[in-house]
């Protein structure tokens, strides 16, 4: 099997004409964006809840710490504007004023949600409606509904006067747009359907057309006009397919508002870049980022707070997308709700975070709430103003960072892998329940799945970008990975088909391409759009007992798996067979298509089975692993230099050519790099 793999393979791939990197937007063209050669360390701060004196003495500990940026004006709309077209500014003009004495940069934040308590009082829209009709007030934050055109309008003029404002205001580094905005609620008024069915006429034109798009000759549910329509249920029972289209009204609301706020941005502060704090994969709506985001977006941003290194890099990338600037953490691990912290972990993220790719960190938050539902929040500084231990951690990473700055770093790293993120698989591939089937069939979940093929690629220290391939090019990457991506559109499937034609190399797992754009199953061969592509056709599938089993290479590949898809290769050649099932069926098959080749792996995507097939392509498609590691330690190459991350609890030994002195902790080593529990190293 090994001389067979490896031949057939090498004679495909090294015929392949492979993509070579596009240029990237220079970030060096906006001289007053933050650049090469800087990074920051600060925190989020919210003076609302401080005294004029407890001001003075927040700002004066932040410029001992070295903190170079802080975060304000989230969550603030009401101290902005306490009544209707009525601003204060006062205030805030003087701590923006200290802020900038202070040698502190500032990311002002557009406040637009939560609304305030006089804008739901004025205009009835503005309130949530839930979906037995039962009008609720704003008891939490983020319940507004931000497609009454009330709010709207309402918050425009608050981003207009903002950004007006303090638009020539030195210490503005950049502008955030409503924090968190994915975490807002669904709302069911009748204003609320009628903007639905607004949206619905201009996506499919005529009642026949939603008829078929939404399967409703099933269960008698055919719709005579576009006044039969209800809005779908998030929560509760409904087919998957209206639950798909509720579920893009909302993005397209949110992405709106972020868009609108973006265009009165560049009308006042035209060479300011925005850097928000948005939740794309928030539970309650969520909104589809990766297709939308160079709209409104100049540094990926989002709140870091990892349960694990693999976790929290995969979702600092899906914020990266495919953007040239850096990475901001607008909110950053420091301590949480119930908890403390942890002596060194804030340290070792910042250093990881620099792995890959951060040039901002903002600690959240800077003082310990003592009022509203934070009020276990434990921040930098404690209830009683006392400076804890973690604003001595931050000062540490604040003076390691300055010196780092002058090291090449932020690092502007260039992705030669392209991992494939769905929004519309993401929400079609788990649909409200209980009556869709497609909830019995797509195990694990989506998420899970698309991180399962991130995951020997981080471990491998290779740099990997997420991406929609719908909406961002394929061709700066030697290879795109699609990982379980059920639901495959027109256009998707054109960008795939186009990639691997021209040269590119795409491997597809099972679950992938078995739904149309509307969420209804393919009714031609699986994968759906592609199987000339991949070679093959695909429909049954089974479970087995025992993990399954195939053979590469000569290796022994215990998936960890127990579900696998039956593949019927056409033109596909069959190169790994499962071991350990009756009909012992391909496990992983590849299709000469074009220049290019198509691989298809017949399991759900989980490191235990994708990484042993990434690692037999790496060379073959010329990428080359970064620098070898132990379990737990992460590291990237950084103009010349090794940048090493122990992430465990445990102390780890790297091998390395001759005798160094390491740059961060000053240690000579010979032979081996020796780190402690949570430290790093930088060696030449």
């Amino acid at each position: 099997m090994h001389n067979r793999f490896h031949t057939l393979v090498l004679s495909l791939l090294f015929l392949s004409a492979f993509a070579t990197p596009a240029a990237t937007e220079d970030p060096t063209l906006h001289p007053n964006w933050p650049g090469p050669g800087q990074l920051f360390v600060g925190t989020c701060y919210q003076p609302i809840d401080r005294s004029p004196g407890q001001i003075d003495d927040d700002i004066a500990i932040m410029k001992r710490a070295g903190f170079n940026v802080v975060r304000m004006g989230d969550l603030s709309w009401d101290s902005f504007e306490p009544s209707q077209g009525k601003f204060e500014f006062a205030w805030f003009d003087q701590i923006m004023d200290k802020m900038q004495a202070a040698g502190i940069r500032v990311i002002l934040d557009i406040p637009g949600t939560p609304a305030p308590i006089w804008l739901h009082r004025a205009y009835q829209g503005v309130d949530i409606v839930a979906q037995n009709g039962t009008r609720l007030p704003a008891a939490e934050r983020y319940m507004d509904n931000i497609s009454d055109p009330d709010y709207v309008r309402e918050v425009g003029t608050l981003a207009d006067t903002l950004t007006k404002r303090y638009a020539r205001h030195p210490a503005v580094i950049a502008v955030g747009y409503d924090n968190e905005i994915g975490n807002g609620f669904m709302s069911y008024s009748e204003a609320d359907r009628l903007r639905f069915v607004a949206w619905l006429k201009a996506k499919y034109g005529s009642i026949e057309e939603l008829n078929r798009a939404w399967a409703t000759q099933r269960w008698s549910r055919r719709l005579n006009s576009f006044e039969d329509v209800d809005l779908p249920l998030a929560d509760g029972p409904g087919p998957s397919e209206r639950y798909l289209d509720l579920h893009r009204y909302w993005s397209d609301v949110t992405v709106q508002r972020l868009q609108e706020l973006e265009a009165i941005c560049r009308r006042n502060m035209p060479d300011t870049p925005s850097i928000s704090n948005l939740w794309d994969t928030a539970e309650r709506r969520g909104f589809d980022y990766l297709a939308t985001y160079k709209s409104y977006v100049s540094y990926g941003a989002e709140g870091f707070y990892p349960g694990d290194p693999i976790s929290g890099a995969f979702g600092a990338l899906m914020t990266k997308g495919s953007l040239a600037t850096p990475v901001w953490f607008n909110e950053f691990t420091a301590g949480g709700g119930g908890y403390y912290g942890t002596p060194g972990r804030s340290r070792m993220y910042a250093y990881l975070a620099l792995l890959m790719g951060t040039q901002g960190i903002l600690a959240w938050t800077f003082n310990s709430h003592s009022g509203g539902e934070e009020q276990a929040l434990f921040g930098l500084v404690d209830h009683d103003g006392t400076p804890s231990w973690k604003v001595d951690e931050f000062a540490r990473i604040a003076s390691e960072f300055k010196q780092l700055s002058k090291l090449g770093f932020p690092r502007y790293n260039q992705p030669q892998v392209a991992i494939a993120y769905s929004f519309d698989s993401f929400i079609d591939s788990h649909p409200n329940g209980p009556s869709n089937t497609a909830l019995q069939y797509f195990k694990p979940p989506y998420v899970e799945q698309v991180q399962g093929a991130f995951e020997p690629l981080f471990r491998a220290n290779i740099d990997t970008a997420i991406i929609n391939v719908r909406y961002d090019s394929l061709s700066p990457y030697k290879m795109v990975i699609v990982p379980a991506d059920y639901l495959m559109d027109p256009a998707s499937a054109k960008a795939i088909r186009d990639y691997v034609s021209g040269g590119g190399t795409v491997v597809m797992t099972a679950f992938s391409a078995k739904v149309d754009e509307h969420g209804q199953w393919f009714e031609t061969p699986l994968p759906g759009l592609l199987s000339d592509v991949f070679g093959l056709k695909t429909n049954a599938f089974y479970d087995v007992q025992s993990a399954l089993r195939f053979e590469m290479d000569g290796d022994s590949i215990d998936t960890g798996v127990h579900r696998y898809e039956v593949l019927e290769p056409s033109t596909a050649t069959v190169v790994a067979r499962f071991t350990n099932t009756t009909d012992r069926s391909p496990a992983v098959t590849i299709n000469r298509f074009g220049k290019g080749n198509a691989i298809y792996l017949a399991t759900e995507s989980k490191a235990s089975s994708d990484g042993p097939v990434l690692n037999h392509l790496y060379k073959l498609v010329g990428i080359q692993p970064g620098p070898q590691t132990p379990e737990g330690v992460y590291a990237r190459i950084v103009a010349g230099r090794t940048l090493y991350v122990n992430t465990t609890g445990q102390e780890k030994r790297i091998p390395i050519a001759g005798a160094r002195k390491g740059m961060i902790t000053h240690r000579e080593y010979e032979r081996e790099v020796i780190l402690g529990p949570l430290e790093a190293d930088l060696i030449p």
